[in-house]
């Protein structure tokens, strides 16, 4: 199957975006949603093809969700663990 997709990127979280089916456009995303998400900025236009691997998000799924929901919302990448464990960690001055 080949659908045409509309993906929106979000002004408010980095590397959050939002694929709709460019025939229906944003009109099935919940406006709650869309409040959190901000007002959505046109990222690209993909043709959304089985053999084409996609960045982040699996085929089927963005598929099945194009066709239940009409929309897919892709979340940023999970932080890597010892990233958060150095956020976390005290600071110490060493002279």
């Amino acid at each position: 199957m080949v659908q045409l997709t509309e993906i929106y990127a979000s002004p408010r979280r980095d590397e959050l975006y939002l694929y709709v089916d460019a025939k229906r456009g944003l009109s099935c995303v919940p406006a709650d949603l869309l409040a959190q998400f901000g007002t959505p900025r046109k990222a690209l236009t993909l043709v959304l093809e089985k053999h084409k691997k996609l960045a982040r998000a699996d085929y089927e799924e963005v598929r099945q969700q194009l066709k239940l929901k009409g929309y897919y919302l892709q979340l940023p990448p999970a932080k890597e663990a010892y990233l958060l464990d150095l956020y976390r960690a005290p600071t110490e001055a060493r002279y």
